[in-house]
């Protein structure tokens, strides 16, 4: 059986603010890629070569300009414009045309999976359910639409409840017959105005069709919040395998470090994990761990630990370290006259700051 791909990437991101007021929030890097890059990989891995991307009127330009039409992974991308965010089973419904009325592979574009989803669409083809879900037990259930199962079964689904009756959380990663068509054009709109892909999978469920559950057991990550994109670029920074390629000059690197062709340390320490971007430039400091540096930074005399500097930012002259920070592009960070104890910054793109 073959598998389509349906990637959703027109949300807003207004949890992501204010890096979001001027990028799709699918754009931010993990690990210096862009976060909407894992999803395609995912699907290139599990046999996918058609997939189709949703994209909003607000940030679609932008994507279809990094993404392109998927020959630098050798797939086909499709891309299909959502007018309003109206909940996944509108988007599904939105991707139908591009989908063809295939069985087809959803993932959502701000999500990441350890271990991808290459198994699941192997499960899929070769059992054939109505649709494929997958589910991880979760602290805060509440936040999540949430599956009940009884005896290895799915029976309820319910989107965001106020008292979950279960921990398992649906995970961003669906797998539909066409069937989920029918199912999504079946449903209303929820309280919220969304029409919600549980009430679509509830429908296939109550019209007596295989619904198959699968408990994700690797690390799973929406990263939709400051935190959990802090998270994400700690766990796939700890998967990263020693890269140096680019110049070093008196400097110790330590550890897993990926340094890409054009970056260039002069007298630095480097502990990994650790990546920094090609053409990046890095003098007299310090870069500790799970710190991704992007490409065309330039770094000067100060201290760097498990944060993210997006590309072509500018930090020097901290006697302090910055640590759990997150800076967009184009970003000047320098210190002025006064001598703060510590920084933490969420900064947006093309932004100056001056610390006193």
């Amino acid at each position: 059986m073959q598998l389509r791909g349906l990637i959703l990437s027109g949300g807003s991101g207004t949890r992501l603010r204010p890096l979001t007021y001027t990028s799709a929030k699918q754009l931010v890097p993990v690990a210096n890629k862009p976060v909407l890059f894992y999803g395609i990989e995912a699907m290139v891995a599990a046999g996918i070569e058609d997939i189709s991307i949703i994209i909003s009127p607000q940030t679609g330009d932008e994507i279809r300009s990094v993404a392109g039409d998927g020959a630098q992974w050798g797939v086909r991308i499709h891309y299909v414009v959502q007018d309003e965010p109206l909940g996944l089973a509108h988007a599904v419904l939105t991707a139908e045309a591009s989908l063809e009325s295939q069985p087809f592979a959803m993932y959502l574009g701000d999500n990441l999976l350890r271990d991808g989803i290459a198994s699941f669409a192997d499960r899929f083809r070769e059992t054939r359910p109505e649709a494929l879900i997958l589910l991880q037990h979760v602290p805060n259930p509440s936040q999540y639409g949430v599956a009940e199962l009884e005896d290895g079964r799915v029976v309820r689904l319910t989107e965001k409840p106020a008292e979950p009756k279960s921990d398992l959380a649906l995970v961003g990663v669906y797998m539909f017959q066409p069937s989920i068509f029918d199912a999504c054009r079946a449903i209303e709109p929820s309280p919220r105005g969304e029409l919600e892909i549980a009430d679509a999978i509830q429908t296939l469920i109550d019209r007596g069709l295989a619904v198959e559950p699968h408990i994700v057991t690797g690390w799973w990550k929406d990263t939709g919040q400051w935190a959990d994109m802090m998270e994400a670029n700690r766990l796939v920074l700890d998967a990263v395998e020693r890269s140096v390629e680019g110049e070093v000059h008196d400097s110790h690197v330590e550890g897993r470090v990926v340094l890409s062709p054009g970056a260039r340390l002069e007298r630095c320490r480097v502990r990994g994990p650790v990546a920094i971007g090609a053409g990046a430039v890095v003098r007299d400091a310090y870069i500790g761990p799970y710190t991704a540096i992007g490409p065309g930074c330039h770094i000067d005399h100060c201290e760097i630990e498990n944060s993210i500097i997006l590309e072509g930012s500018i930090v020097a002259d901290l006697d302090v370290r910055l640590e759990g920070s997150l800076i967009g592009r184009n970003v000047r960070v320098r210190r002025t006259q006064s001598k703060p104890k510590a920084y933490r910054l969420l900064v947006g793109d093309n932004s100056e700051i001056k610390i006193p």
